[in-house]
Order: structure tokens, then C-alpha cells, then sequence
């Protein structure tokens, strides 16, 4: 992933962000978590308190408004 897309996400994704997971490729035991994005890292994963595993951009999530 290009520096400039890792930083669109940075951007669209910043820390604080509240998501819900809508389905994580091969890992099915994590649709329906939800948790707070604590950072993106240099190759484009999405990191949080959902548990262990980075969502990637090929994963389905979506931001929860408050």
C-alpha cells in the first residue's frame, strides 16, 4: 500500500474511532465486534480493541455515530 492511501486512512480512521466489524476476511468470529481504533499502521491495518487481529481495506466495517 502507497503512502498516500496509508494516510487517507490515517485520516478517515483517526484514533478514537468508534467501528463495528461487518465481516473480517477468514475470521468469522469477529463480525459483530465492535471497538476503537488505536491506530493505523505503516502498511495500511486498521488496529483496535475489537481483539488481536488488524482489519485490512479488503475487510468490511463501518464507523458508529453517536
Amino acid at each position: 500500500m502507497n503512502s498516500n492511501m496509508v494516510e487517507y486512512l490515517r485520516k478517515k480512521y483517526p484514533t478514537g474511532t468508534k467501528i463495528r466489524i461487518v465481516r473480517m476476511e477468514g475470521e468469522p468470529q469477529y463480525t459483530g465486534k465492535e471497538g476503537i481504533v488505536e491506530l493505523v499502521d505503516d502498511a495500511g491495518q486498521i488496529h483496535g480493541t475489537w481483539g488481536g487481529c488488524a482489519l485490512l481495506d479488503s475487510d468490511k466495517f463501518e464507523i458508529i455515530l453517536e
